[in-house]
């Protein structure tokens, strides 16, 4: 099967767009912050839910040996993409600190394209490259492995977490300037 990625059409575009995830992240952040005008009680409620999405990336990670295997352990016995709805939830949270309706828009259509592309692309190569038993764990079989805080930072997920702490401390001194802290 070749790379969805390569040649015209929608599937170049999803590739595209899946590679474009991480720069287009910053912009659409770089945007957010501008637009962003927390308070105390948006900056809490809004981190909880933001801790509670790494969290679960954190577990997803811990179990994901990328590119190596199909993983059905951990979160992913439950969720075909638990890296992507961490992901989404951290999204969430950051929307609610923000405190604008505009960040929150601008949020979930990032997300909504990004994601989805990622999503699209991502299943394309799994069935590329493991076939049949990436259809199995699909169908829902799912296996049992312990959570190794190594193989989540071999994942780099510990990047995730620093942008996180990175997003809350942006927006407390932004609350802090405008005087809504």
């Amino acid at each position: 099967m070749s790379d969805p990625s390569k040649g015209a059409g929608p599937a170049s575009l999803t590739g595209r767009l899946a590679r474009l995830r991480v720069p287009l992240g910053f912009l659409s952040a770089a945007l957010a912050f501008w637009l962003a005008r927390p308070t105390r009680a948006t900056l809490v409620a809004g981190a909880l839910i933001a801790v509670v999405g790494e969290a679960l990336r954190i577990w997803a990670a811990g179990h994901l040996h990328k590119s190596r295997e199909v993983t059905s352990s951990g979160p992913y016995r439950w969720f075909g993409h638990p890296l992507y709805v961490g992901s989404t939830i951290m999204a969430v949270g950051f929307a609610i600190a923000a405190g604008r309706a505009l960040v929150a828009a601008t949020v979930a259509i990032y997300m909504a394209v990004t994601i989805a592309a990622a999503i699209r692309h991502e299943e394309a190569f799994l069935r590329a490259r493991f076939g049949a038993a990436y259809d199995t764990y699909r169908q829902g079989a799912s296996s049992q492995r312990r959570f190794s805080l190594r193989q989540a930072l071999a994942n780099r997920e510990h990047r995730a977490a620093l942008g996180l702490i990175a997003a809350v401390l942006l927006l407390l001194w932004k609350a802090a300037y405008n005087g809504t802290l």
